[in-house]
């Protein structure tokens, strides 16, 4: 192993020293930050954009009331006119829509006979907001025909809260469960995607050097474990140095904006505030508090510990995969019929990150695939936050360490076979019986020039 440093150092100096690696570890903090402040800015005026709505009541149940402007809505009442008449003025008006409510013989056909009519497909926060509002009125009708008061009714009803606390006493509440979802989502996310970055990284590097030649003179006194790993391990401190410079440079960028230019990056600004949004402001201000005491209460030392093991052990065990897939072929393009069995287990991994632990961190199927090394770095990540036993932890950990070993030694058998090989498109059946191979790389090499 004693060339394994001189490998890594390599492969580090050539990827943070090329130009486009510089570029874009500068450039993509301001990318990022601009295209989430356009998003915000475009998202902000679209909800500005003043809808007219005009709505015809046949049925003479709905009220004014029922119909009040709001910020972006607008409402005309042009029950008078018949259904063919109100459409035309909207269309001759340059109107959003039309709200067309029948008169039908009972409540329930009304209910599903009211219909809308627009020029473009209207979005769904509106039709929801129809829905509620149509609900709502036929709701206190049907009371009404029943003869149930409706104040008594309400006074009846109870909002209830129950407080959840452990065996041992400690209090948690629903904004933990949301917490460490996000941060058990965010975690995976963000593993998924360094992995398929950074690996797809070293795929590329390893056919470079193929295409090129460059690797005919390396493989004279280099072992295949040791350059692939050194690949993998200086693609990784890359990858992990310009992550470290982006977070650097985002957070200094989101400062400056906070403090300069006077933007309010975590919430509502005091001066759009008016006087009715003073509770929503102490709520959201209480909700603020609890959110960090339920932050503060999370392992945080141990989420950060695991999240660096399954960050490298997930990364080195998928670039072990890549790297053998960029020795097998001889342009990117070749690559796309190996890709798929690689990416599958990080997709698989997501999904059901998302579809089971969410819904039970510590059920059979979240448990199982936590521990799978090809799924475990995601779906333990995301379990971690929930708490995990320390038993199911280690056991996941052992088996990631010896499947990357593992999926080395089988990748560097590929590797040293097909990083010599050119013009000929490979298949499942060449690479394994490369994986049978037992010759030494001085005589494959002098067998191949």
């Amino acid at each position: 192993m004693s060339k394994l440093p001189i490998i890594i150092q390599r492969e580090f100096v050539a990827k943070v020293r090329n130009k486009s690696f510089i570029i874009m570890t500068f450039l993509s903090p301001l990318l990022m930050v601009g295209i989430g402040f356009l998003v915000y800015f475009l998202g902000k005026k679209n909800n500005e954009k003043v809808k007219n709505i005009v709505y015809v009541d046949h049925s003479e149940i709905f009220q004014k009331e029922d119909f009040k402007d709001k910020k972006t809505v607008h409402y005309q009442d042009y029950s008078k006119l018949t259904l063919d008449e109100a459409k035309q003025k909207v269309q001759e008006g340059e109107l959003y829509g039309l709200l067309y409510i029948p008169k039908k013989d009972s409540l329930e056909m009304m209910a599903s006979s009211v219909e809308f009519y627009s020029a473009s497909t209207p979005n769904f926060d509106l039709i929801e907001s129809f829905e509620r509002t149509i609900d709502n009125r036929l709701r206190k009708r049907k009371l009404d025909m029943l003869g149930i008061d409706l104040v008594q009714l309400e006074s009846s009803e109870f909002d209830a809260s129950v407080k959840i606390r452990n065996f041992s006493g400690e209090k948690s509440s629903k904004m933990s469960s949301r917490i460490k979802i996000g941060a058990g989502a965010i975690s995976g996310y963000f593993l998924m995607m360094f992995v398929i970055i950074y690996g797809t990284s070293v795929m590329r590097s390893v056919i470079e050097e193929k295409t090129s030649r460059i690797v005919e003179i390396i493989v004279s006194s280099v072992k295949p474990f040791q350059l692939m790993l050194g690949k993998i391990i200086g693609n990784a401190s890359a990858g992990l140095l310009q992550f470290f410079i982006w977070s650097v440079i985002i957070t200094v960028i989101l400062t400056v904006i906070s403090s300069v230019f006077g933007v309010d990056i975590t919430g509502v600004q005091a001066s759009n505030v008016g006087p009715d949004q003073v509770e929503v402001i102490k709520q959201t201000s209480k909700g603020g508090g609890e959110f960090i005491g339920e932050l503060l209460k999370l392992p945080l030392g141990l989420i950060f510990v695991l999240f660096i093991f399954y960050f490298l052990g997930g990364y080195f065990l998928y670039s072990s995969l890549f790297a053998a897939i960029g020795a097998a072929v001889d342009n990117e393009t070749d690559t796309q019929q190996f890709m798929l069995p690689v990416m599958l287990p990080l997709i698989l991994g997501m999904y059901v990150g998302f579809a089971t632990v969410i819904s039970d961190p510590n059920g059979p199927i979240s448990t199982i695939f936590s521990i799978v090394p090809f799924t475990s770095p995601i779906v333990m990540l995301m379990r971690v936050p929930f708490g995990v036993p320390w038993y199911e932890i280690v056991i996941s950990m052992v088996l990631l360490l010896t499947t990357f070993m593992l999926m080395v030694w089988f990748a560097a058998k590929i590797y040293r076979v097909g990083i010599l090989m050119y013009g000929k498109k490979p298949t499942y059946k060449d690479l394994y019986k490369w994986l049978k191979y037992k010759g030494s790389w001085s005589f494959e090499f002098s067998i191949l020039n």
